[in-house]
């Protein structure tokens, strides 16, 4: 799959497939060569991105290069400057991606493994992915280090996912390669992590590969002292020199040479940036600043939004395109408040026309359900088909929010149809969540090559193979086949144009795409509307169970806490809007894996991850990994959605548990905010806070709307006043590239306009008291909370509301009170005068 860049600035060049567009780039891990490679360099505009307030990427990366020595310095006549990279900005660590090798090879599977090392003992996928690598490879940990420091080596740390396409190139060209084997283990301690168990790690070396390099990607390839201190980071590299390129054997033995040599120097520079990143990286708020203006902040995210909205397909730049569910959440919370301006129907437009677009596209699997990672064209057709938890989780809210604010029921079926896959494919039994499927698989049994998309394409003759029936009643003989190629776009010679396939994988292979709307095909062949209805949905279903027999891709079924609580999230949201009972059960089994099996209630700590064994049981590391940031903040958020869908009082109480225990271990009492992992922890040698909405929310932001929200529901004034501090520290970016935090912008604008408590008294069976909140659900109200008082008033909610003794039934029915800071309008029993006294606010015009 791709990487990422926290630089949304980035504007893609030349548009091909791969794992997204294409981008020439003066960056990377490199060594001089001729200036013919650097006729094909376009630099990358670091406007909104820059990891650094104070020194720019560009101006470290030059002061470091003029620190090393010769043989190592990185010019702009780059062993990279040549390579194509792939670059998705909306992943929240945000990296650039490089694709150099062709084709997506699979092992061997008739072989015996000729080595066996250390990381068999583990439990990532990834990890035990490269357990067979003819490479001394060591988790990351106190053994690895101890080992570096006895021998005094140098380490060389190799990061990636076990749904990284290159990470797997770079496995099968260099890792599986028994010269460049050697070279690693004898010279080097060698260090494997998986960024998706361990961020901390990753997002620090990731800092500082992309501030020394303008850029970075997976895999990503640092060398570091025997301190843990890195001096030269890099991402991909192929195994052996090609024309003018140094492959890795060429780079390791260099690096060797220079350990030797000029040793103090590679260690000098690399402390230099290190110490500059210390201080660029710092986000505190200053003594005496105050929230930024919500108006102000919000009209410039919008106007940001706007400026890079592609017209003709929905979405955000042209291509490649991402779903960017943060983008989509806050244009409806800006409608929300700004319904009578010509912007806030123009933010509406924006956000239905992408949902429409993607749900119609590539991008969406029309026959197993679930969208893709993104789209490598501008029109949502031929995607990246990586699946990915945190986007199922994401736009599920997305889908259901928008069928909340319009009514469309396209929109709502995206929602369940998300959730159906996620039910069905990325489900463990225990009732938690699998992190992801990959992109590439097997096309047939006897394949001994995977290619990208087999699992999920299709040839005109095995569509015509499958549904040879004869329409009756259509137009002429016509078959389902017929009929369904039309509808889809499916074409004899393949519908993928060859731009968007650079390595030929899918050469004569269609990718479903709805072409017409159903009114149109019905019309076309001469057939009512139901009768095409059923004859699609019988002719995916016959593709279903054909799929069903093809080799499956790669399931990584790590569970992690983190994405299990977007996923959280979805489920109850959407079984709240659709009063979904089986939804709403669903989202309980997943709460209760997560208090099961990823809180340690001895420690008082969340998990960061478990993983199915080979039983098929849950099972944890020999050395549980600490939760971090996104685990706390995600958890809590998808808590409070848990509760306020099911009203079920248990749920409110452990997600302010979890938020005090985050603030114990991640708030920075000296510059506010929350850091990204343990503060304390030695081995890391960054504190870093997460300042980009990217394909996940920031924790920072999704905090602050946490704080909100259970200061509300509990009571807690001193949270109102920690979200506004975690906001004012954020301030710098909010007021000048607020697009970078659109989902910490909707916290900005929840302090402005002010939560409102919407509280039902009455029976929690009762039939009028689900009416009521039936009511609410069905809204899509931004700036809310919504509580069930039923008259137990040795309850937790009364214990920390005693207002809400006050609050009590009228004639016997069950009654709303829409209050704010529990100053509430009259009392209301009817669902639709209820409905009428939620919206009345947001149907006048706001002044700021």
């Amino acid at each position: 799959m791709s990487g990422h860049s926290t630089d949304s600035s980035l504007r893609e060049s030349a548009q091909q497939r791969g794992r997204c567009g294409f981008m020439m780039l003066r960056l990377g891990f490199a060594w001089s060569t001729s200036s013919a490679t650097t006729k094909h360099i376009a630099q990358a505009r670091l406007s909104t991105g820059s990891l650094l307030r104070k020194n720019s990427p560009r101006t470290l990366y030059n002061n470091w290069c003029s620190g090393l020595p010769k043989a190592l310095q990185f010019g702009q006549k780059s062993v990279l400057a040549s390579t194509r990279l792939f670059w998705d900005s909306s992943r929240s660590s945000g990296v650039i991606f490089f694709s150099m090798a062709s084709g997506s090879n699979g092992p061997d599977r008739s072989k015996t493994p000729k080595h066996t090392n250390r990381l068999s003992k583990e439990k990532s996928s990834y990890l035990l992915q490269h357990a067979h690598n003819p490479v001394d490879w060591y988790p990351w940990g106190q053994e690895a280090f101890d080992k570096a420091k006895s021998e005094d080596k140098p380490i060389f740390l190799s990061v990636g996912y076990s749904t990284c396409h290159w990470c797997h190139v770079m496995e099968r060209e260099s890792f599986e390669d028994e010269e460049i084997g050697k070279i690693l283990s004898k010279n080097f301690v060698c260090i494997k992590v998986d960024r998706e168990e361990r961020p901390d790690v990753d997002k620090v070396y990731m800092t500082f590969v992309q501030a020394t390099s303008g850029g970075g990607g997976w895999p990503m390839s640092v060398w570091l002292t025997p301190d843990l201190r890195p001096f030269i980071g890099g991402t991909y590299f192929p195994p052996r020199d090609s024309g003018r390129r140094p492959g890795l054997k060429t780079v390791l033995l260099r690096i060797i040479e220079q350990w030797q040599s000029n040793r103090e120097t590679l260690e000098s520079s690399g402390e230099r940036v290190l110490e500059a990143l210390r201080k660029g990286t710092e986000i505190s708020a200053s003594p005496g600043e105050t929230l930024p203006s919500s108006p102000d902040v919000a009209n410039r995210c919008y106007q940001q939004l706007a400026h890079s909205y592609e017209e003709e397909y929905g979405g955000f730049r042209e291509a490649p395109k991402f779903p960017s569910p943060v983008n989509l959440m806050f244009l409806m919370s800006f409608w929300a408040v700004n319904r009578a301006s010509s912007e806030g129907a123009e933010a509406l437009r924006m956000v239905l026309h992408t949902l429409r677009m993607m749900a119609l596209g590539g991008i969406h699997d029309h026959v197993a359900q679930g969208f893709h990672r993104y789209s490598t064209d501008s029109s949502w057709h031929v995607p990246h088909f990586e699946k990915m938890l945190y986007d199922q989780g994401q736009l599920a809210v997305a889908y259901i929010t928008a069928y909340q604010v319009s009514g469309e029921c396209l929109l709502a079926d995206v929602a369940r149809d998300v959730l159906l896959y996620v039910s069905r494919d990325l489900s463990d039994k225990s009732g938690g969540f699998y992190s992801a499927e990959d992109a590439d698989s097997f096309p047939t049994v006897e394949s001994t090559e995977k290619r990208e998309g087999a699992f999920c394409v299709w040839t005109a003759g095995e569509i015509r193979e499958l549904l040879p029936d004869i329409v009756k009643g259509a137009t002429g003989a016509i078959t389902q086949a017929n009929i369904f190629m039309h509808h889809y776009g499916v074409k004899e010679q393949g519908n993928v144009d060859p731009a968007q396939d650079p390595h030929g994988e899918l050469q004569g292979q269609n990718v479903l795409i709805v072409r017409y709307s159903v009114e149109l095909t019905a019309a076309h062949f001469g057939i009512s509307v139901d009768r095409l209805s059923e004859l699609l949905s019988d002719a995916r279903a016959k593709l279903a169970e054909v799929r069903r027999a093809r080799p499956p891709p790669h399931l990584d079924t790590k569970m992690l806490a983190s994405w299990n609580g977007l996923m959280l999230s979805g489920f109850a949201r959407v079984g709240a809007m659709l009063g979904d009972k089986a939804l709403l059960e669903r989202a309980e089994r997943a709460a209760c894996f997560l208090r099961e099996h990823l809180w340690d209630e001895e420690g008082q700590r969340i998990l960061h991850s478990c993983y199915r064994g080979d039983n098929m049981e849950v099972e944890q590391a020999a050395s549980p990994i600490a939760g971090f940031l996104d685990d706390y903040a995600f958890v809590v958020c998808g808590l409070l959605d848990l509760f306020e869908a099911t009203q079920r009082v248990h749920w409110l109480q452990w997600a302010e548990e979890l938020q005090l225990r985050q603030d114990q271990l991640f708030w920075d009492s000296q510059g506010s905010g929350y850091f990204c992992s343990d503060p304390s922890d030695p081995t890391l040698l960054l504190a870093l806070k997460q300042d980009q909405d990217g394909a996940e929310p920031s924790a920072n932001s999704v905090s602050a709307m946490n704080l909100l929200r259970l200061s509300h529901l509990t009571g807690r004034q001193d949270w109102i006043q920690r979200s506004q501090q975690l906001l004012t520290a954020f301030s710098d970016k909010l007021i000048k590239v607020p697009v970078a935090l659109p989902d910490m912008v909707r916290s900005v604008m929840a302090q402005h306009y002010t939560l409102k408590q919407i509280v039902i008294c009455g029976q929690p069976d009762a039939e009028d008291t689900a009416s009521l909140i039936s009511c609410v659900n069905s809204l899509f109200l931004p700036h809310k909370v919504l509580m069930l008082a039923d008259g137990n008033t040795e309850g937790f909610l009364y214990q920390r509301l005693p207002v809400l003794s006050t609050l009590v039934a009228q004639e016997g029915k069950a009654t709303a009170y829409v209050c704010e800071n529990f100053a509430c309008a009259l009392p209301v029993t009817c669902p639709q005068e209820l409905r009428r006294l939620l919206l009345e606010p947001f149907l006048q015009v706001h002044q700021s």
